[in-house]
């Protein structure tokens, strides 16, 4: 029991320590409580891990949390085999981006700040997953939306971050509004919050409706909607996509923490752990397909002309996210999670990588370090980063047999599996896999091809990162290369999808069929796809290096509708943010004039006109106060008769 309590509290002991006593007395040594607290978080969870594995799952309450009459949730914990995954995910994921932030950190006047809110970040996703009922979710879920905010907006002196951390934070008010009222319909329908309860009882409801508007509405299906709608807005799908690729205006470390193992890995996990109710639901099932496979394509295609960085790997995470839910969709839950374990590896390698660039140049006195027009030349300078980058590229392309080529190769067969939706979500997801592996290889060559296209001046002074940036790359290398291998495919190696079996008795196994011949041509597609990225990619900036620009003149207005995301954040800000900021003010103006001037400067003139009027009492007249007086006497003995 003390095991388990101690994952999630020894980061929230981390957070306490430091935000209460990090400025006066820890200041720069804060990462001495906060690296220990989540190794030690770690070490926990792979003996967690190894417990599931020995069949001993664990679901405990630790103590009563809210009491009302029948109503009864208590903080309690599931440790079974979809969560043991996620707190190796998580741990591990947080222990290398803790290491690797002393360095990138270095100097900050809010360092020991910084280490309490990415405590308090991973203790919020640790409860998240942990729980073992839908109220404690929906505590981490809510939890790690703050924590968002917070390390998104860390650098508030800039505009552009306080910014973004309050874009973050309102927009996923949307979607956790529809997941609020999702659990509250648990509670309505089940009586209980508790997930074994919950999902135990789900096929007693099979076909009931509920009755909105005149309309009548599956149950189930209206329940799933709206528990996705949380997922959309965490997991950052369409069409709450818009916050995501602003959360990179925050340090590179929260950034590959966001992004690879904690908030946005939310709505998959979320989704997975529902999959009783979900499988229950087609319309929600086809939802959830659809909404990735359309969000898969869409993310890819405005990766394609970023300039900046660390926003084409933001891009990224979100089409990668679209594979995910993808894969939820079609039923294929446990791809969906293998893809989430080997994304975490190579995309927080990816953002790591970035902020080893970054920090590079930054360093060099380069103050446009994250434009990749900028840069050029770097492999000479940045042998390691440059290596380990390489690594990331291959495995998030589908380069066999890489990472992620085990866990996007699984998605694209299930999708295809699916009958004609199946088959055009996977046409969906094998065109995103092509701009996948064109913008990654883009991002290689336009960073560390080539010469360096800033001054001579900085480029003198562009030098490796030091140990303890570099070290956590390579071990997150390693995962990006070998993590795979616990997910390969049968046609490959009988009884090698060990991750697979290992989570069937949550997740169960996908139920599509397919031939040997149809697996094989899903595989050549997919790696002839990610090869025609790489070949595109090197023949317009190593080859040919004037295309891109020529392409860009000729197609300029797509160029510019990618290049300005479609205009979506300009279409929200037009049709809601603006409406609602006049409406705001009208509405403020007229509270504060009729309301609270009314009541400041109302109370004060009543008083005084009582008092100008009582004032008039007081004639100095002997004689008159002498008939009140008696007509007082006369009022008193005539009550007192009367009650008599």
């Amino acid at each position: 029991m003390l095991k388990y309590t101690l994952i999630p509290l020894l980061p929230f002991i981390s957070f306490l320590i430091n935000i209460l006593f990090g400025r006066n007395y820890i200041k720069d040594k804060a990462h001495w409580i906060a690296v220990p607290a989540v190794a030690g978080s770690f070490i926990l969870a792979v003996s967690a891990f190894f417990d599931v594995l020995g069949g001993h799952d664990v679901n405990v309450n630790i103590y009563s949390w809210i009491v009302s009459g029948d109503f009864n949730v208590s903080v309690g914990f599931l440790i079974d085999q979809l969560s043991a995954i996620m707190l190796i995910v998580v741990t591990s994921i947080s222990t290398l981006i803790f290491i690797y932030s002393i360095g990138y950190m270095h100097g900050d006047p809010g360092y020991y700040r910084f280490f309490a809110y990415l405590s308090l970040f991973v203790f919020s996703m640790l409860m998240l997953v942990m729980g073992n009922n839908f109220l404690v979710m929906y505590f981490g879920w809510e939890a790690v939306g703050l924590c968002s905010y917070f390390l998104i907006g860390f650098w508030f002196h800039k505009k552009s971050a306080s910014d973004a951390g309050k874009k973050a934070f309102i927009v996923n008010r949307f979607g956790d509004f529809g997941f609020g009222l999702g659990v509250i319909l648990i509670y309505l329908t089940f009586g209980s919050l508790e997930f074994m309860q919950v999902f135990d009882k789900a096929g007693s409801i099979a076909g009931q409706t509920i009755n909105i508007l005149g309309n009548d509405v599956n149950l189930i299906t209206l329940i799933c909607l709206l528990l996705f709608c949380g997922a959309v807005g965490k997991s950052a799908q369409l069409p709450l996509h818009v916050w995501l690729p602003d959360a990179m205006e925050g340090p590179t470390p929260v950034s590959a923490l966001i992004h690879a193992a904690t908030m946005v890995t939310a709505g998959v996990f979320m989704v997975a752990r529902c999959n009783p109710l979900f499988s229950m639901s087609p319309v929600a099932m086809n939802t959830v397909a659809i909404t990735g496979g359309l969000t898969a394509i869409f993310a890819a295609t405005i990766a394609l002309v970023q300039n900046d960085i660390k926003r084409v790997i933001a891009y990224s995470t979100v089409s990668q996210l679209g594979y995910m839910f993808l894969a939820l969709g079609v039923g294929a839950y446990s791809a969906g999670i293998f893809h989430l374990y080997t994304h975490a590896y190579f995309k927080a390698l990816l953002f790591l990588g970035s902020g080893s660039v970054i920090h590079a140049l930054h360093h060099a006195g380069h103050h446009d370090e994250q434009n990749m027009q900028k840069m050029g030349g770097l492999k000479k300078y940045m042998p390691i980063t440059y290596k380990v980058f390489i690594l990331a590229t291959l495995s998030i392309t589908g380069i066999p047999f890489f990472s992620g080529f085990f866990s996007k190769d699984e998605i694209l067969w299930r999708a295809y599996q699916g009958g004609d939706l199946g088959k055009f979500l996977w046409l969906l997801a094998a065109l995103a896999a092509l701009l996948t592996a064109f913008y990654s290889w883009r991002l290689i060559f336009l960073t560390f091809h080539g010469t360096f296209r800033g001054s001579h001046e900085h480029e003198h002074h562009i030098h490796e990162s030091p140990p303890v940036i570099t070290v956590p790359l390579m071990f997150l290398a390693f995962g990006a290369v070998f993590a795979g291998y616990v997910g390969i495919p049968p046609i490959f190696l009988e009884h090698g999808d060990r991750i697979g079996e290992f989570l069937a008795p949550v997740l169960g196994h996908p139920a599509g069929h397919g031939t040997h011949a149809e697996e094989i041509f899903v595989i050549l597609v997919s790696i002839a796809v990610a090869v025609l990225g790489w070949m595109v990619a090197y023949n317009m900036y190593i080859k040919n290096t004037g295309l891109p620009q020529k392409l860009q003149d000729r197609f300029a207005p797509v160029h510019k509708l990618l290049f300005n995301k479609y205009y979506i954040d300009e279409l929200y800000s037009k049709t809601l943010v603006q409406p609602m900021l006049k409406a705001s003010d009208k509405i403020i103006l007229g509270f504060d004039t009729y309301i609270i001037e009314g009541i400041v400067n109302g109370v004060p003139n009543l008083i005084g006109a009582f008092g100008r009027k009582f004032r008039e009492v007081q004639t100095g007249m002997l004689s008159n106060y002498a008939l009140v007086m008696a007509i007082g006497a006369v009022c008193i003995v005539g009550i007192w008769v009367f009650l008599k």
